[in-house]
């Protein structure tokens, strides 16, 4: 091996010797210590949370340096931070301790509002209150402890098992649930358009919403009141529904016996009905004049306390005969072909005094009386009421006759 080649090669190890040192140097930090480039911030804390030399720093979670000192004070602790010489830390960053994991390795994290200056030099302060710390794990603990103590057993029982119940053979029903969600969320990503749009539709119906606000505040207002009243009436609305089912057998029990009786005995109160209604004028005349007759009845009296009433019949004035058939033209009692109905009906033409039930005051005209009972005034012939025939071929549908019988009727 020549000279020159044994010079070089003792000059390549002594470089490599450098480099490697050089960079280990600085990965450790020896570099910017002894040249004096780091920066050094203090941080002032209520605990240490956790933190301890050597602990790194970060930046919105980027390395940015680590915990060169932790020494306590009266009022907590002082922790001294190492920066790198580049870092570019705003003075008003909020700082919080946080965990790597489940068992410790705490780190102290700076979150500042924006990246504008003033950024952080040697010497500069930052300060921090419980909030920047993390729960401590002995205080956790003892507050889960204290929570699950206050957590009734019997109760916690019930809901876990009505859980059970609400779950319970629910699986594939979940499934088909997350799978039609995964699908829904697929289409919606497949149709961008169509779901931007729909979104906005929704924000215009939410402020509709809003808008309305008064409207749905009273709604609620309204619906909270009828809930109370509900829940006051709680007792009575049970005793309904409980005894409603006995009573409607009981009624179905009651119909069932009456039938047929109860849909005949209705249908003739029907008839009955339309007659009334036909002649409720004269009816109405009769509750009037019928208390005053009577009224008037007992007022006769004599010395001997008795009272004496004189019914005379008085041939004086003829009867009415205008307006009857002539004894000419009356048929033979032999004759029992059908022929016309003559109106017979009495035309005063002297001193008669009107009555009979002609005189009462007439039905009501066709166009206003439900039963369609008119008197010959209006109508062409006699009005008929015909009796209901035996409804008992109809069976359980015999009450269906109430509804179809008037309209049925001539």
């Amino acid at each position: 091996m020549t000279r020159g080649v044994r010079n070089r090669l003792i000059a390549f190890v002594v470089l490599s010797a450098l480099g490697i040192t050089y960079v280990t140097a600085s990965y450790l930090g020896l570099v910017d210590r002894v040249t004096g480039r780091n920066i050094t911030v203090t941080a002032l804390l209520p605990d240490s949370g956790g933190l301890f030399e050597g602990s790194e720093v970060t930046y919105r979670g980027v390395k940015i340096g680590q915990v060169s000192d932790v020494s306590p004070t009266e009022d907590g602790i002082r922790v001294e931070l190492t920066l790198k010489h580049d870092t570019k830390l705003p003075t008003d960053a909020e700082m919080a301790v946080h965990n790597l994991s489940a068992v410790g390795e705490q780190y102290l994290d700076f979150l500042p509002p924006d990246e504008d200056p003033p950024y952080a030099k040697d010497g500069t302060v930052f300060r921090g209150d419980e909030s920047a710390l993390p729960v401590d794990e002995g205080d956790l603990l003892v507050d889960m402890y204290d929570f699950v103590g206050s957590v009734d057993r019997k109760s916690l029982q019930v809901a876990i098992h009505e859980l059970g119940e609400m779950f319970g053979d629910t699986g594939r029903d979940l499934q088909t649930l997350i799978d039609s969600g995964s699908t829904f969320v697929r289409e919606a990503s497949a149709h961008t358009d169509e779901t931007v749009r729909l979104l906005r539709s929704g924000l215009t119906v939410l402020r509709t919403q809003r808008g309305q606000k008064e409207n749905i505040r009273s709604f609620a207002g309204d619906l909270d009141t009828l809930t109370k009243a509900l829940r006051d009436s709680d007792g009575d609305l049970r005793g309904v529904l409980s005894g409603t089912p006995g009573t409607a057998r009981e009624v179905d029990a009651l119909l069932k016996d009456l039938e047929p009786t109860l849909p005949i005995l209705l249908s003739d109160l029907v008839s009955v009905d339309q007659v009334v209604s036909s002649y409720l004028p004269g009816l109405e005349q009769l509750l009037v004049t019928y208390p005053a007759l009577i009224a008037g009845g007992p007022t006769g009296s004599t010395r001997d306390g008795w009272g004496h009433t004189n019914l005379q019949f008085d041939y004086s004035v003829p009867p009415c005969t205008k307006g009857y058939l002539p004894p000419t033209k009356w048929r033979s009692p032999h004759d029992l072909t059908d022929a016309p109905v003559y109106p017979a009906k009495c035309i005063p033409t002297g001193p008669q005094e009107m009555r009979g039930p002609q005189m009462a005051p007439g039905p009501t005209r066709p166009n206003a009386s439900p039963g369609r009972v008119y008197s010959d005034r209006w109508a062409k012939g006699p009005v008929e009421y015909e009796q209901p025939p035996n409804l008992s071929v109809l069976g359980g549908d015999a009450w269906k006759w109430m509804l179809v019988g008037p309209v049925a009727s001539r």
